[in-house]
């Protein structure tokens, strides 16, 4: 099948992206095919292109966070039939893994293959100008068909509006989760949350789900630290420097009882002011991706062992797909999910690098492709 889809030809360059025709394959064994209503446009693609996510081939078809109808499935398929409708998880799910028995299926095996350059079977599904083109996660979204595994894809009712489903891909399952999950985090906590994008502003809804009693919003950007409050922060402030007293009068002196980093890009000083604002025993959780050489960061290892504080790594917010998308599409279907207000603005495919550029600038939660 011949479409458009948005590429990068020489990552890590922040060349950016081109829109031109593809040709995507029909599904093989295990795969399935769909037409997308929508892509979310997120930090993980601007990675591809700026270099924080190096990539050692190309062409890259982008995109990880969509929504779409089945339209044609592959050999041994049981679950799906066309005609259903799909949430596209950025990580695949096989759950037959060790991971996947032992209910971290964020940790799929099948997930170490998403940045390979290939489907699983270490073949391309995609070509443009005589090429193979490999897949964001498998999936490339920022075109409006995509032939998946069906690992990756997961049925949704279909009174959810896919637009807004497109966002449970990605973007809010990692925030979401890393409040809900990985920061095990208790009612009436003290909760800071270090970058309202995309991804922490629902950590930030994930915090008013689990009962957090103060919720306090880092960011420089004064739109994010409004809507930060829209959807649920009792404070929200531009700095660390800014929460620091917060925090201290908030809590008698001890200290926030999480502190969830989500930050765009996480560098060797994002962790220190972090643990200075946890309280003994409490938990930071970062989020963010961080630029895959760094290995030097700020870090008071002394007082860290001294005081009991974890440190824990949140990939796709330690969520479950299988379970957690559906369940957070029920949420959004009750009114105790916030996905329509995420959507800050729509673009065409053709505006593609307007979106990233937008997201660069802080002026959107979530920029939204549209099919």
């Amino acid at each position: 099948m011949k479409t458009r889809g948005a590429l990068l030809w020489e990552p890590g360059t922040n060349s950016g992206w081109t829109v031109e025709e593809i040709e995507v394959d029909p599904p093989k064994r295990r795969e399935i095919t769909v037409e997308l209503a929508a892509s979310g446009v997120c930090h993980s693609d601007q990675h591809l292109d700026d270099g924080v996510i190096p990539l050692p081939w190309s062409p890259v078809l982008g995109g990880h966070e969509g929504a779409g109808v089945v339209t044609e499935v592959g050999d041994e398929i049981h679950d799906l039939e066309v005609g259903d409708h799909v949430v596209l998880s950025f990580l695949p799910s096989c759950g037959r893994c060790r991971m996947c028995v032992s209910g971290r299926s964020n940790m799929c095996d099948l997930g170490n293959g998403v940045l390979g350059g290939t489907a699983p079977d270490g073949t391309h599904r995609v070509h443009a100008r005589g090429k193979g083109v490999g897949c964001m996660s498998y999936l490339g979204t920022f075109a409006p068909y995509a032939t998946v595994p069906v690992d990756a894809a997961v049925k949704i009712p279909q009174d959810i509006p896919l637009d807004k489903a497109a966002l449970i891909g990605c973007g809010v399952p990692t925030g979401w989760g890393s409040s809900v999950y990985a920061a095990d985090m208790q009612l009436g906590d003290t909760v800071v949350v270090v970058g309202i994008g995309g991804v922490g502003i629902n950590a930030v809804q994930g915090a008013v789900h689990k009962g957090a009693r103060n919720i306090i919003a880092i960011d420089p950007v004064g739109f994010k630290q409004e809507q930060a409050q829209e959807f649920g922060a009792t404070h929200a402030v531009g700095s660390y420097e800014d929460a620091a007293p917060i925090v201290e009068q908030l809590t008698n002196g001890q200290g926030a009882d999480r502190v969830i980093i989500t930050v765009g890009v996480a560098t060797g000083d994002v962790l220190q002011p972090a643990q200075e604002m946890t309280r003994r025993g409490g938990v930071m959780v970062l989020t963010s991706a961080a630029p895959v050489m760094q290995r030097d960061m700020e870090f008071d290892l002394f007082t860290f062992a001294m005081s009991g504080k974890r440190l824990q790594g949140s990939l796709y917010g330690t969520t479950n797909s299988r379970n957690d998308i559906p369940l957070m599409a029920e949420l959004y279907r009750n009114g105790d999910l916030k996905l329509d207000e995420l959507i800050t603005r729509r673009y065409s495919l053709d505006d593609i690098n307007q979106a990233f550029a937008d997201m660069q600038a802080g002026a959107n939660l979530r920029g939204l492709i549209v099919y």
